[in-house]
């Protein structure tokens, strides 16, 4: 066997949520429960952290990643979905899962695993949890895949359970309003285990609150830390300052992956470190390097990821209509007069609710990341239209349409790459290729 083969058999012979739909998504805890048991059930082997939430439970997860490397920790993080490797998935200290291991995991386990037809998600879960356990990491960060309660991470007992907000997605899966949703997220709370919410929202609140005391879990929700920004003049960098209560603990802190939405996201890292301390010694204060060199340790991606200044080149994975709300107030603040959005979704996407926020100034440009789900340029061109948004198709490469852009732009024009994972995975892996 080898990497190219084992990776195929990975991509075509296990069903794909992520590039399919719903037809890839195994409800029930069953399947993953079996391939642990085959794997002598490495989840039990190392501590975890768990992360659920409609958004910002990638960067929560990098951020936390990286504190613990700072802090001279053996730390794997485990998230979803990939953007160029599907290495990506599962990292220790930062570096990508040999493909050795990869291999050597199927050499082992391949056929019985056949057996059971598992997903796509559920193979890479395990494959995460076997290595985790063979490297013996001190700490694995684990974000779920969808969900919470049915996903197949929610298998492990972490020390804390994090969940850092709820927006509609996945409505079809999850539920159709924010209090079904939060109940699915609220399944990842263990008992007698700190669950921390990342954003207080009076729609699901008591929803958490009622499945943490019926768990007896201890319930935190992020509010002592307040953050502030001071100096967002940089679009490569925020400068803000930190608060904890009422002391000022960071006057000027760095943050590398800018944008206002990632306030929240630094609130519940802040918090999740002040629970952590009474698991871990920890002498210094790692928590400002943890932010700062978060890009560095883990190769965070994806999230206003600035690519080139002039014409200023941005892509970010923003993909429901919470993460557009904060992108759109983004890009406000840039106060650039021409703008170029290349943008394309999936099907499952409320796609009105998102059309009904996106400034009326933009050029768009309309095209299509090479997967199943993806949402045909023509269709959204239409919708667009019904909403008196200026679209076209150049192209339904996303990054041949880049290419035509990028002539068309100035040097001090703007040019965003978002709508999905996939559009900006897509687009990722022919830039780099073509640098």
């Amino acid at each position: 066997m080898n990497y190219e083969k084992i990776i195929s058999k990975i991509f075509n012979s296990f069903p794909m949520y992520h590039k399919v739909g719903s037809s890839a998504y195994k409800e029930g805890l069953e399947n993953i429960e079996v391939l642990a048991s085959i794997a002598n059930n490495p989840h039990t082997k190392f501590k975890t952290i768990h992360v659920a939430g409609t958004n910002g439970k990638g960067s929560v997860s990098n951020l936390l990643a990286s504190f613990f490397q700072e802090a001279g920790y053996k730390t794997g993080l485990f998230t979803s979905p990939h953007l160029i490797d599907y290495r990506e998935r599962i990292r220790i200290n930062g570096d990508k899962i040999p493909e050795k291991k990869i291999v050597d995991f199927f050499e082992q386990y391949g056929d019985q695993i056949d057996k059971i037809e598992p997903s796509f998600f559920e193979i890479t879960t395990i494959i995460a949890f076997d290595y985790f356990a063979s490297e013996k990491v001190d700490i694995a960060i684990i974000e779920t895949g969808l969900g919470g309660r049915l996903d197949a991470t929610n298998i492990i007992n972490p020390i804390l359970s994090i969940i850092t907000n709820i927006s509609f997605d996945h409505a079809q899966l999850l539920g159709n309003t924010l209090p079904k949703i939060a109940f699915e997220k609220a399944g990842i709370i263990k008992p007698n285990t700190p669950v921390l919410i990342g954003e207080s929202d009076p729609k699901t609140l008591p929803v958490f609150q009622a499945v943490a005391t019926q768990k007896n879990a201890p319930f935190f929700v992020a509010d002592k830390i307040k953050l502030s920004i001071i100096d967002d003049s940089d679009p490569y960098q925020t400068h803000v300052s930190v608060k904890y209560n009422t002391k000022l603990i960071y006057p000027d802190l760095i943050l590398p992956i800018p944008g206002d939405y990632q306030l929240k996201n630094l609130a519940t890292y802040f918090h999740a470190i002040e629970i952590l301390k009474s698991y871990f010694k920890i002498k210094n204060d790692y928590a400002k390097a943890g932010i700062e060199n978060v890009v560095k340790n883990t190769h965070f991606m994806g999230r206003w990821q600035v690519l080139s200044h002039n014409p200023l080149t941005i892509c970010d994975v923003a993909h429901n209509i919470g993460a557009f709300q904060y992108l759109v107030s983004q890009i406000d603040k840039l106060n650039i007069e021409k703008i170029h959005i290349i943008i394309g979704f999936v099907e499952d996407k409320d796609i009105e609710a998102i059309l009904q926020i996106l400034p009326n100034s933009p050029q768009y440009y309309i095209c299509k990341a090479p997967i199943q789900r993806a949402l045909n340029p023509k269709i959204l061109l239409k919708k667009f239209n019904e909403y008196h948004l200026n679209a076209q198709i150049l192209n339904e490469s996303t990054f041949k349409t880049f290419q035509k852009v990028q002539k068309m732009a100035s040097p001090k024009d703007f040019i965003l790459i978002t709508g999905s994972f996939f559009i900006v995975g897509d687009f990722l892996d022919q830039y780099q290729k073509n640098s």
